[in-house]
Parts: structure tokens; C-alpha cells; sequence
């Protein structure tokens, strides 16, 4: 075919694409939205701690219905959706409401005459909100329940090899209806409470591997033994295996070439160990090193998987300080850890970023601003996510989103009340998710803390969840409640206090931080969700007397640290929906305060050990 007409033939297939698309609604939108397009939509590797080379995209233009729950005849479908961007959010294209009553339906074609007959093909969805099932030419693949995690579905044997391919998804969702983790969302939208996301949300994507493949890595670091261990979660494993670990360093004007560090070996379904140099280079907000890794497994001397991965030598732990005062330590060395706190949420794709230049955006502000955590609230983000904060050198306090019904509140002492006000059902759903999160994020290097629950929300016999975490992952601090009800479990016993910092409750025997206080407001015209609406815990016209009281609550906060206080979260990054608290408009296109003085004073509090 000639290039002219190859070109021609393209050029059209863009258009009809182009006028099959565009953003619904008048809603706010960030400066990235105009660029999004049904070609170009979230096109990065969505797991840059498991890269393989032979994968494909299939964000893009998806039929969408949406039908009374139950009902399987669709019928002919409402028109195009564009994914990963929800059904609820302008930049899906469709901006409507689906609700408990509702299911949304999906479907697309791909082409399955690419895969090597030897292979086997992976089917990856970085997260659906909340229950769904997939079919692949009418054969049920799988099902899966959990709105933040990311699942997979061997579909080699519902594949045709000649033609095309076709996925049909079906998803379920209550939203604050029912009691499953939501975190912010709600059907009603009001106050602290947010637009619902239905459906596909992340990037969904092919992958060929071969019969054994590589399904999960465990990384664990050991800064005090010098060793990181690599435990590879292997499908159809056999005692034939041998996996090899070589641990990389980028050299010095890096060309592509990297220096092998060290290398481990097992077989028999061993961890491999690999011993690291005494002076390796420890990860921290000022240094984020990242060792690359090569992970191969081999079967006699073929080769049958290899993925390219990355760590941080880094250790989380807490001790007392010369004043008896417990406090937070990275590297066996006392660091105070302050950030905001980032809801995730974005004006024109609510749950998803509407560009990766966008996702790093929001974490490369907050190091800007100062800062050297952030606490990510009630909310799981996606791989590449955690990626820059592992790379730009934010550490992270990860937060279950939250969800059921919760006891009373009691926030000045130990709580004794009712234990649970959840079902066992909802219960048991809790655990399952939690436990996929930690699963999903365990090799993470920038998490440092897990935080079971977010004050007294869907709380429930919170020592048990706590120790069950703790003994899970025993690298990481547990906060049991940000903010309480508070129990004498974990490592951290977290107050909060609006507008400005107070301590009014404290524990010997554990690190005390402040998980939320500030929520200083300006509205900024022209910027806003709804420009009729909108409120900040206490609210000022200026950036002068914004920045003027932001300097002020950093002052008291840093005469607390003394006292006791080993961390603290501002609240909060962005405004979300009519909260007009943020440090950044909701679109990112404002800056509300003075950044250079809160980045000096911000420096001194982060800095505050050193």
C-alpha cells in the first residue's frame, strides 16, 4: 500500500475517532483536558514496578450502555465512552449518573491475530469501581469486587485467533448505597462529599506471556542486614525454576548503561536474597535513589519470563528520643513528616488524572511547596502514581477509602463504645479489600504508613485490623484512625484539629501527630466547581492574609513539635468540588498563597531534625 493512501486511510480512521468524541458538559477542566484524545488517552506502562516489553493499550473508545440492574439484553449500545475516565466524569465524553438501580455495560474489539500461538494472554484492568464481570467473545473470564485494585484474567482459551476480538464488561456500583469502600464519593454530592465514579477508571491493557509467568513481586528491604529479598508470586510454577534477581545502578551521565550491583539466585520456590553493599545508598526525600532490577525466570536455559522492576533501600520505624518523645524515623534517623492531604480527585476526571503529565504534576507541586509526605486520603491511586513519589522523593501515608457505618465519635480519649456497626458481610468485604491494597502497593517504596481508617468512618474492632496489619507487613507504621476513635494499638496516635494545630491528647508509648488541621479557604473567580458555592474552615479574599495565616498555624505547629508532635498533614492539596481549602484550584491553574513563603516555612518544619 502506497504511503499516501496509508496516510490518508489513518487520517480518516483520526477523524471518525475525533468526531465520535468529546468532553461532556461545561464542567471546570484543568489546562491538560483540551489534549486529551481517544488516540493519545493514558498511554504510559501502567506498572512501572512490573515492565514488559510485548503489552497493548486498549484505553480509548468503548461502547457504554447503561440498564436496569439485571437486565442482560442490551440491546443496542448508548453511544462511545471514553476509558479509563468514569461514566460520571466530563472527560469520559458521557458525564451521567448510573446509581444502585443501574449496571454500565462495556464493550470494545481487538485484534487477537497479534498473539503468538505459544503465548498466553493477559487481560489487566488497573481498577473498575466496584463489581464487575468480563466476557471475551461471549465466554465469562472473571468477576472481581473492589473499586481501587488491580486484577487480571488469563483469556487465551476465549480467544479467536482469526478476526476480531470482543470484551464485554458489566459493572455494579451503590456508591455510598451500599457498604463497600467509597471514600469521598456520594450519590448526593454535598460538602465533603463528591461526585460518584461508576466503571473502568484506570488503564486496561493486553500483555502476552508464556505458560509460567511472573504474576507479583514482593520487595523487602533491608537496610539494617544489607539485603533486599524478592519474593516472585509465579503462575504455574515448578520445582524446574530458577529465578534470578541483578540489582542495576545507573552510572554517572547515564547513556542507557547501568552497573550491575549485585545479583541472587533461587529455586524450589525460594525467595532470593540478595546481598547488598554496606554502602548502598538509602532512599529519602532529599536522596529518592531507586536500584533498578531485572527479574528472569528460567526453565533448564530458556528463558520463560523477565520483567524489569525497581526498589529503594529505606527503613520505616519509630524510637525515643533523648526527651523520652517517641518519634518517626526514616533510616534509623528522627524525621519530622509533614505534607497534605490529597484527596486525587480532578475536576474533569474525578477519580483519574487526565494525563500522566497531570498525575506528576500535583506531587511535584507538593515538593515544590516544601513538603516531604503526603497523606493520600480515603483513596488508592494508580501504579505510576506511587512511581513519582518514589522517584521525586514524597513519602506516603496510604489510607484505606473508607466506607459502612461507623460508631459515635470520641476524639480526647481511649474510645469504649459499640465495637462494630457494619454487617459481617460488610465486614468481611473490608478485609478482603484491605488486604488487596496492601497487596498491591507492598513493594512500594514511598509508603511508609498504613492508615486502617479515617476517624470514627466505617471504624470497626479496630485493634484486631491493626495487628492483623502490623503482622502483614511488618516494614511499615500502622496509624490505626487519623483522628480517631483512638485505641492504644499501632505505632501512632493521630489527633485533628481545625482550623489551626493544637495538641490536646498524647501518648507516651507511641509517635503523635496531627493528621489534619488548616483547611484555610480563598475562592479564586472563575476557578471554581460551582462559582454559587463553596467554603473552607475559615475562608479569607487575599493571598496575602491566606499565606499571612498559613505562616501563622506553621509557627504553632513547629512550637508543638517539642512537645511532642512527630508529624502533620494540611489540609489540603487542591479544592475538591465546592471545598475551596486547597493550596492549588481545583483545575491546578491557581497557586491560593504566597508559594515562597510557605515553602521556607514548610522547609523548617520538614528540615526540623536535621
Amino acid at each position: 500500500m502506497k504511503k499516501s493512501l496509508l496516510f490518508a486511510i489513518c487520517l480518516i480512521v483520526n477523524q471518525l475517532a475525533m468526531a465520535q468524541y468529546a468532553p461532556a458538559g461545561d464542567s471546570l477542566k484543568t489546562r491538560w483536558a483540551s489534549e486529551v484524545t481517544p488516540e493519545n488517552v493514558w498511554q504510559e506502562y501502567p506498572r512501572p514496578q512490573m515492565y514488559r516489553i510485548m503489552w497493548q493499550n486498549l484505553n480509548g473508545l468503548w461502547d457504554y450502555a447503561i440498564r436496569p440492574k439485571g437486565e442482560n439484553n442490551i440491546g443496542e449500545f448508548d453511544g462511545k465512552i471514553l476509558v479509563p475516565f468514569c461514566v460520571e466524569s466530563s472527560l469520559s465524553g458521557v458525564q451521567k449518573y448510573v446509581g444502585k438501580d443501574n449496571e454500565l455495560w462495556y464493550q470494545r474489539e481487538f485484534d487477537g491475530s497479534l498473539v503468538d500461538k505459544k503465548d498466553h494472554l493477559l487481560l489487566h484492568f488497573g481498577a473498575v469501581d466496584w463489581k464487575c464481570v468480563v466476557w471475551v467473545n461471549d465466554i465469562k473470564v472473571g468477576s472481581h469486587t473492589g473499586g481501587y485494585t488491580p486484577f487480571t484474567f488469563d483469556i487465551t482459551h476465549a480467544l479467536k485467533k482469526k478476526g476480531n476480538n470482543v470484551v464485554k464488561v458489566r459493572v455494579w456500583d451503590p456508591t455510598d448505597e451500599g457498604e463497600q469502600p467509597c471514600g469521598k464519593q456520594h450519590v448526593k454530592p454535598h460538602g465533603i462529599w463528591y461526585t460518584p465514579v461508576t466503571g473502568i477508571w484506570q488503564t486496561v491493557w493486553l500483555e502476552e506471556v508464556d505458560e509460567t509467568y511472573i504474576d507479583n513481586l514482593k520487595i523487602i528491604p533491608d537496610i539494617d542486614n544489607h539485603t533486599v529479598t524478592v519474593i516472585p508470586e509465579i503462575v504455574n510454577a515448578s520445582s524446574d525454576l530458577r529465578v534470578e534477581v541483578t540489582v542495576k545502578e545507573a552510572t554517572e551521565n547515564d547513556r542507557g548503561f547501568h552497573r550491575i550491583v549485585s545479583k541472587g539466585q533461587s529455586i524450589n520456590g525460594e525467595a532470593v536474597e540478595v546481598a547488598m553493599p554496606v554502602d548502598s545508598k538509602l532512599w529519602s526525600p532529599d536522596n529518592p535513589f531507586l536500584y533498578n532490577m531485572e527479574v528472569t525466570v528460567y526453565k533448564g536455559n530458556k528463558t520463560v519470563d523477565d520483567v524489569v522492576s525497581y526498589f529503594a533501600m529505606r527503613k520505616f520505624s519509630t524510637a525515643k528520643d533523648e526527651n523520652g518523645i517517641v518519634r518517626l524515623m526514616l533510616n534509623n534517623e528522627p524525621i519530622f513528616m509533614f505534607g497534605p492531604l490529597d484527596q486525587g480527585w480532578w475536576c474533569d476526571g474525578l477519580y483519574t488524572a487526565p494525563c500522566d503529565e497531570a498525575l506528576e504534576y500535583d506531587i511535584q507541586k507538593t515538593k515544590d511547596f516544601g513538603f516531604n509526605m503526603i497523606r493520600k486520603h480515603v483513596k488508592v491511586e494508580p501504579a505510576r502514581w506511587y512511581y513519582y513519589c518514589d522517584r521525586l522523593g514524597i513519602i506516603v501515608w496510604q489510607d484505606m477509602p473508607s466506607g459502612g457505618r461507623g460508631p459515635g465519635w470520641v476524639t480526647d480519649r481511649y474510645f469504649d463504645g459499640a465495637l462494630s456497626r457494619r454487617t459481617p458481610e460488610s465486614e468481611a468485604t473490608y478485609k478482603k479489600e484491605w488486604k488487596e491494597i496492601i497487596d498491591y502497593l507492598y513493594s512500594v517504596p514511598s509508603i511508609g504508613v498504613w492508615v486502617p481508617f479515617n476517624e470514627s468512618w466505617g471504624q470497626f474492632k479496630t485493634p484486631e485490623i491493626v495487628e492483623w496489619t502490623k503482622t502483614y507487613d511488618p516494614s511499615r507504621l500502622v496509624n490505626p484512625a487519623s483522628g480517631g476513635n483512638h485505641y492504644p494499638v499501632g505505632d501512632i496516635l493521630d489527633i485533628h484539629n481545625y482550623p489551626d494545630p493544637e495538641m490536646y491528647f498524647y501518648d507516651a508509648s507511641r509517635a503523635n501527630v496531627l493528621g489534619e488541621y488548616g483547611g484555610i479557604g480563598r475562592k479564586i473567580e472563575g476557578h471554581t466547581w460551582v462559582p454559587s458555592k463553596g467554603w473552607g474552615y475559615v475562608e479569607y479574599d487575599t493571598e496575602e492574609k491566606v499565606t499571612d495565616t498559613y505562616v501563622e498555624y506553621a509557627n504553632k505547629l513547629l512550637n508543638l513539635i517539642p512537645r511532642g508532635f512527630s508529624a502533620a498533614v494540611y489540609t489540603q492539596t487542591t479544592d475538591c468540588e465546592v471545598e475551596l481549602n486547597g493550596l492549588m484550584t481545583y483545575d491546578r491553574e491557581v497557586i491560593k498563597l504566597n508559594e515562597q513563603r510557605i515553602r521556607e516555612i514548610n522547609l523548617k518544619i520538614s528540615n526540623y531534625f536535621k
